[in-house]
């Protein structure tokens, strides 16, 4: 009989801060920070320790397609709660991607029903949020609640810029949901940008050149 395939993350962070007597435990993720077009989505989920982990729960970069959806489909159903927060291209802009990305953060842990009461961030941290949280590097990759919400934020931000294409096919916003590809590339040096892109991001305007390009999520 073939083995179900066992979560590859686990749960040590959340059962330390259980034992300092926290029970309401926030994974936060973001999603989008590198992309040339969409907003930054961060999600905040809160997992049932009573309930087991999704098979396979992981980083949502290691995962593909299929196994995030099916895995964003069974935390939906089985977490205490979960919730999202995005900011647009428009406010990446004006302020800059680590602003933003801190802003979706706060955004979606304040719409958490119940609230949390620790919050476990991936490799950020929120100074100006009044919540006990720890900043774990990598954390996407060692947290079960932090991978959680990698996925829950994966899979809305995909959905969403899948959305997006209908409005703008030209850009294949479908294929690589914002991201710098060659075709994305090649989109916008025949139409130029579109509102959802990121103007002051490299690639996106001939003198556009402030921030780093980073790997699809």
């Amino acid at each position: 009989m073939r083995k179900e395939r066992e979560p590859a993350v686990g749960t040590s962070f959340e059962e330390e801060a259980r034992r300092r007597g926290f029970r309401l435990i926030a994974g936060v993720d973001e999603v989008g920070r590198g992309a040339l077009a969409g907003p930054v989505v961060a999600a905040a989920v809160i997992l049932d320790p009573e309930r087991p982990l999704p098979k396979g729960l992981n980083d949502s970069k290691k995962l593909t397609a299929l196994q995030r959806e099916r895995i964003g489909e069974e935390l939906r159903a089985t977490a205490l709660c979960h919730a999202v927060g995005s900011v647009a291209a428009e406010e990446i802009d004006r302020t800059n991607i680590l602003v933003a990305t801190r802003r979706a953060m706060c955004d979606a842990l304040s719409r958490l029903r119940p609230a949390a009461d620790f919050a476990l961030i991936d490799a950020v941290q929120l100074r100006d949020l009044a919540l006990p949280q720890q900043s774990i590097i990598r954390g996407d990759s060692c947290s079960a609640s932090i991978a959680a919400a990698s996925v829950i934020a994966k899979t809305y931000r995909d959905a969403l810029m899948r959305e997006q294409h209908l409005a703008h096919p030209q850009y294949g916003f479908d294929a690589h949901v914002g991201y710098g590809t060659r075709a994305h590339f090649e989109a916008l040096r025949a139409h130029g940008p579109c509102p959802l892109h990121r103007r002051t991001f490299r690639g996106v305007l001939p003198d556009a050149a402030n921030v780093v390009d980073e790997k699809p999520e």
